[in-house]
Order: structure tokens, then sequence, then C-alpha cells
């Protein structure tokens, strides 16, 4: 039977021109992080299970990718009357790369006592592909490790926010929340705490599935009409005059618990800092937002940009993630862009730059200049053009119809005249210019065709 070429489902292979406008990117994502201080991090693409299982929820933990244990472990395993889940898997490809960074702050001990990291890799999650879903994709995340208060909430927004407007995201919205706001809403409808978790993820979808989706999640949670009516009531919002700050103290002074008046306390001061930053006139209170992953504290953050389904990436406060490891509670902040779903909406709305698919010049010769071609070559390459040498020992025509099947700009002739009196013939491929110039000039005369 033929082994299928496919790549799994949920991967892709990356073809030059795609992969091209991915670098073009992410080269602006990571200018962006470094202009705001933020250093490199790189981790393995796969943890120890227990690393990774108990920080994202059930759902999450489900979608955790495992590897088996391997060899002799695996037999002993497999020959156990007792073979669970459990005992099969000792690894697992990460989920995210908040996780990761997490541990490395709990291993390492000698990092700043602020540390701003970016991370762009790959991460995989056990889900089912859909348009714009992978198993494997990219994020970019930068984080703030150390730091309690407002100002690095704001560094990390305004950080995403200035990477997609360099993008060309000029309509992009920043929704923002606050988990102990949260909690102070669900209170305040008369939902129980132990059904606040269940409650949050029927709220949601609300842009999704509207009001009356809402309802029927939160009823078929067990959760009553009446509270579920409350909770939409109290999320929308009066009228503030597009002033975030505003309607947040307003919902503020409606609640009765500690935590949902230190909440919108917290997100209050959060939209007047970003005021000063390129994040503000993009920054919306959002009080249904409420991001599933467990592992936030504080305020939660979600991109949307118009006529898109879904966000383009979302962060917030986890002040409580790197304590699950052994370590006393260190406060952090960070914010991850979805890299596929970028490249998505810019494939779509044409926002990417046009590809140069070859290079600037293919170097032809015959066989007694071979090495005098080599030499133009890298004379070539030294003026940074890009620069094929034909390969092998063929006629002129032949290898003058590989370089138009390249897409290179022009062609670089080294033939035995040439080699002997120091020049090239060049060929401008578009428009059949031709000329032969000076070794030393060639690279001036390809550059100078468009």
């Amino acid at each position: 039977m033929a082994v299928s070429t496919k790549p799994p489902s949920g991967t892709r292979d990356f073809l030059p021109a795609e992969l091209f406008r991915r670098r073009h990117v992410v080269s602006i994502i990571e200018r962006t992080y470094q202009r705001y201080g933020f250093v490199p991090l790189q981790t393995p693409a796969f943890e120890n299970l227990p690393v990774l299982l108990g920080k994202y929820g059930d759902e999450g933990d489900r979608l955790v990718f495992r590897i088996l244990r391997r060899g002799e472990a695996l037999a002993r395993v497999l020959a156990s009357d007792e073979a669970g889940e459990g005992e099969l898997a000792d690894l697992g490809l990460r989920y995210d790369l908040t996780v990761p960074l997490a541990r490395v702050v709990a291993q390492h001990r000698d990092l700043p006592r602020y540390f701003r990291r970016y991370q762009i890799q790959p991460v995989w999650r056990a889900d089912r592909p859909a348009r714009g879903r992978f198993r494997e994709f990219f994020q970019c995340d930068a984080d703030i490790v150390g730091a309690v208060g407002r100002v690095a909430e704001v560094e990390v927004c305004a950080a995403v926010i200035d990477a997609l407007i360099a993008l060309g995201f000029a309509q992009v919205t920043l929704k923002i929340n606050h988990r102990a706001l949260l909690s102070g809403l669900i209170a305040e409808a008369g939902i129980a705490a132990e059904a606040e978790a269940t409650a949050l993820t029927a709220l949601d979808k609300r842009d999704k599935v509207g009001d009356d989706g809402v309802l029927a999640e939160l009823a078929g949670r067990g959760i009553g009409d009446e509270q579920g009516r409350a909770l939409l009531s109290l999320c929308t919002l009066p009228d503030a005059g597009g002033e975030p700050a505003l309607a947040v103290a307003r919902l503020g002074e409606s609640l009765s618990t500690e935590a949902g008046r230190r909440g919108a306390a917290e997100l209050g001061e959060l939209f007047a800092l970003l005021g000063a930053t390129p994040a503000g006139t993009h920054a919306v209170f959002a009080p249904e937002l409420a991001r599933g992953l467990g592992y936030y504290t504080g305020p939660i953050f979600e991109l949307a940009v118009p006529d898109l389904a879904g966000s383009l990436g979302g962060g917030g406060r986890y002040d409580g993630l790197i304590g699950m490891f052994g370590k006393a509670d260190i406060p952090a902040v960070g914010f991850s862009l979805g890299l596929e779903r970028i490249l998505l909406v810019m494939e779509e709305r044409k926002m990417m730059p046009a590809f140069a698919a070859g290079p600037d010049a293919v170097v032809c010769w015959m066989s007694q200049t071979r090495a005098a071609a080599i030499a133009v070559a890298h004379a070539l390459r030294a003026e940074n053009l890009a620069v094929e040498i034909y390969p092998e020992d063929h006629k002129l025509k032949k290898q003058l119809q590989y370089a138009s099947s390249a897409a290179a700009k022009a062609v670089a002739i080294v033939g035995e005249d040439e080699a002997a009196s120091a020049e090239v013939t060049l060929k401008h491929l578009a428009t059949g210019d031709q000329r032969r110039v000076p070794q030393a000039d060639a690279a001036a005369a390809i550059k100078a065709w468009s």
C-alpha cells in the first residue's frame, strides 16, 4: 500500500511563498517586542506531562498531545495488568507557551527580577481541525514576570497593539475584563460560587450565540433563567460615551462583593494608563469576556478585528501559575498573538507584500569557465544579491530556460570571451535588455533593473 504524502491532519507544509509571508509577519512582531525591551526565549517542544496537566482546565487537558513511553519502559507498561493512560505516556507536546515560561522561571533562579520575554514557537493541541484552526500552530507571546500593578499590563497591551498597527491592522479592538469583576458579576446575579466556571464558559460565547444562546446553555448547565437574565443584565452596559473607565466605574458601583469592586477599580486604573499608549484608542470594556484558561487571576485581554469570527490573540494576568511548580507565587502578565489567524486575515484582505520568488541572478557558464563563474557568483553575493549558479554543464539555452522558470530577475553569462576579459554578459529576463559589463560593475547593473 502506498504511503500518503499528505502531512498529518491539522498540520501543513510551508512552501517558499507561504514561508516568506510568515517570516515577514514574525519579523515585524519580533522588532516590536524588542523595542519594548522583551528578550527572546525558546523551550522544548515537549514537556514532562505533569508540567502541562492541571493548568488548562479539564477541556484543555484533554487536548494535550501525549507522547508514549519508549523502549523497555513502554514494554513494561504494556505487559502489566494496569496499563492506563497515565502509565502509557510520560511526556506531552506543549499546549501553549505560558506554562513552559512558568516552568523556566521556577527552574532558573538567576533571571532578572523583572523578566520580559518574548517567544515565537509552535504549540500543539489535539483539537478537531477546521478553517483557520490547526493542531500545530504558532503563538507569538510577550510576558513580564515579577511585576505587580498596572504598568506591566499596559506594556504587554501596548506592545501587541503596536505590532498589529505595524502589520496594517488599523481597526483592531482590545477587549479587556477582569477575573475578580467576573466573580462579582456571578455573585451579584445569584449564581452559586461552585457554578462560576461553568457560567463563565457560557457567558464567554455571548458574541457568537447571542443572549438566547447564553440562556439556553446556562439552563443546560443547571443555572436558572432568573439568574441567567440577571447576569446578562449586569453585562449590558449603559451608554458611557465611549469611555471604558466610566463604564467600569458605573458597573463597579452596582456590585456588592469586595472582589467585584476591586476588579472594577483595577480596570479603571488600567484604562486610564492605556490612554498614554497606542493601545488607548483601541481598548474597550467587555464585561462578557471570560477567557477559558483557568490560570488567569486579574485583567484578561482579547483582540478582535471587524468581520472576523474569533480573536487574533489574548492574554491576561496569571499571578498563581509559577507557584504551582513549588516556588513562591510570582506575579506575571502576558499576551499571545495567534500567528495563523493573523496570516489568514492578512491574506484574505490583501495586506501582504508581494513575494519575490526568484533570485536576483542566475550565473550561467560553459565547461571551460566553471571556476570563473563561481568567482562571479560569489562577487555578486558579496554585494548583497541573491544569486544561484547553474549547477550542471548544460547548453546555454537550457540554462536560460531554467533561470526563467526559477523567476530570476537576470542572468549573468560567463563565457570564454567574458572570462578572458573579466567581464560578464547580463540579461534582464523581463525586458530582454542585454549588456556586457566589467565584472566589477555587474552588481550595480543588476540592482538598477527593477
